[in-house]
């Protein structure tokens, strides 16, 4: 038996493994859990923990209020969460930290690369990060909306080599195995396609979580084009962690691109949200992943949103297919007026004064989606 050759892997725990009854955090799934993590860290192997947990670690303070009310479970966040973070800190021997974050701190380039730099700055000194999504500030706006996505996000800013998501059953089914006794297990994906997301349904009804399988297929299909393998496992047994440590499958493995994206082309199309649309012309065959100067404003035909200068763009054609993701050069507002000047010249003009109308250091490509 010999474990994997991970460098780097970061391990997704649930709700339902920290607070299994809303009456607080409980050691008693966590310590085969903290274990694996020790025992990873003894083989060389490098550890993010991402871990939910804080708004079911703190609902039981709250006995009396109205828990869905947003004020209120932002309060049970912050309460929680130091609940949590202490519960990890005292299974563990060595030093962890804290990163609390939201989905505007990771589609900002900038603040993406300090958070690399922060995991990379903690690991050197053999720090355990422990990330979750900062549930007492974040809006509609501003939140990622459940940690597998999450997960696969910071798996991807980390440079790991595995992704492990904790689930409550052993794997993906081709059906729900809660309601099918037939029902079988994939022990391993290698494209996701509709066909593996229509295995998937949502959330699970009355559970303490916000995702369901759904998010853990959304957060693999963003982990493998970065080429991450990616598991999911019955995170409520000790086995699961045995058979990983062993170099063995005890879930589903969804194995990685061969050729994994960039790290640019991929921030830009499973992390940064676009803010707006350029549509252009229907009949335009501009390639703009190698050469995105061929857009000028003589293909756009319209602008949707409110964007501003560095801001990531939707380019899409008329008939709604889509091109690249990309960081625009020009704000909505500048965009508007130069698309709607009679004259060609003037735009020509302009553009080979300030330069092209998406960054080409900063584009995804998504004609193939």
């Amino acid at each position: 038996m010999s474990h994997p050759n991970w460098n780097r892997v970061v391990i997704k725990v649930g709700s339902a493994l920290i607070a299994p009854n809303q009456q607080g955090c409980s050691s008693h799934y966590l310590l085969s859990i903290a274990q694996f993590i020790v025992r990873c860290r003894a083989n060389g192997t490098q550890v993010v923990l991402v871990s939910s947990g804080s708004v079911a670690a703190g609902s039981h303070m709250f006995a009396d209020q109205e828990k869905s009310n947003i004020a209120v479970k932002k309060a049970m966040a912050a309460a929680g969460q130091t609940e949590m973070i202490a519960t990890w800190d005292r299974l563990f021997d060595f030093p962890s930290a804290q990163m609390l974050l939201t989905h505007a701190d990771l589609r900002d380039r900038e603040r993406y690369v300090s958070i690399r730099e922060t995991i990379f700055s903690l690991l050197y000194n053999n720090i355990l990060p422990i990330v979750n999504e900062n549930d007492t500030v974040t809006t509609d706006k501003l939140k990622v909306g459940d940690n597998d996505n999450l997960s696969a996000m910071v798996a991807a800013a980390a440079d790991a080599d595995a992704l492990i998501i904790c689930s409550d059953i052993d794997g993906l089914y081709n059906k729900n195995p809660h309601e099918h006794d037939d029902a079988k297990m994939l022990k391993s994906v290698d494209t996701i396609d509709e066909s593996i997301y229509a295995m998937a349904g949502g959330a699970v009804k009355g559970g303490v979580g916000t995702g369901g399988m759904r998010t853990k297929i959304e957060a693999a299909e963003k982990a493998v084009s970065h080429g991450i393998d990616t598991y999911i496992i019955n995170g409520f047994t000790e086995l699961s962690f045995n058979m990983l440590l062993a170099g063995e499958n005890p879930g589903t493995h969804f194995r990685p691109f061969k050729k994994p994206m960039k790290e640019n082309e991929h921030w830009m199309r499973h992390t940064s949200n676009a803010q707006g649309e350029v549509i252009i012309e229907g009949n335009f065959d501009g390639t703009l992943i190698t050469d995105s100067d061929q857009l000028t404003s003589s293909e756009i035909i319209g602008v949707n949103g409110e964007f501003s200068v560095g801001d990531t763009i939707l380019v899409r054609k008329e008939d709604g297919t889509k091109l690249v993701k990309a960081k625009s050069n020009y704000s909505s507002c500048l965009l508007n007026f130069i698309a709607n000047q009679e004259s060609d010249e003037f735009a020509h003009e302009f553009e080979e004064k300030t330069g092209p109308i998406i960054s080409d250091q900063h584009v995804a490509n998504l004609e193939k989606e």
